[in-house]
């Protein structure tokens, strides 16, 4: 049998599978996916979603995890700046935007974020 062609009919298989069902049912599997800790196939699931309700904080902020969680920071990095800039006092995307950056070894780009993440906490330093 052709390559090609397994690859092509493999594909729209995987493509299928993740696409598959209302946005309901989709946010479920990814759910599932993320709780049984296959990272990579939560994130498969999530990315068709964010497409298509990109305006839900919800779905890009476990798609962040998921990809935080299956190493791919650069795309967590992306996902968490977009929720950041769209809603800056979100805590828990800022804090993890610190992480991502940190893990990357980017501790000075993390620092303000840290600092943000922590007045949003209400932790402030001691005067």
């Amino acid at each position: 049998m052709d390559t090609t062609y397994e690859a092509t009919h493999q594909d729209a298989y995987t493509d299928g599978y993740y696409a598959h069902g209302t946005p309901a049912e989709r946010w479920e599997r990814a759910g599932l996916f993320f709780d049984a800790r296959d990272y990579t196939a939560a994130a498969r699931v999530l990315a068709g979603l964010v497409e298509e309700v990109p305006e839900q904080t919800g779905p890009r902020l476990l798609l962040a995890r998921a990809y935080y969680h299956s190493a791919q920071l650069r795309r967590a990095e992306k996902e968490l700046r977009r929720i950041v800039e769209r809603d800056p006092v979100e805590g828990y995307a800022r804090l993890m935007l610190v992480r991502t950056l940190e893990r990357q070894g980017r501790h000075d780009e993390a620092a303000p974020h840290l600092r943000i993440a922590s007045a949003l906490a209400g932790e402030f330093p001691e005067i």
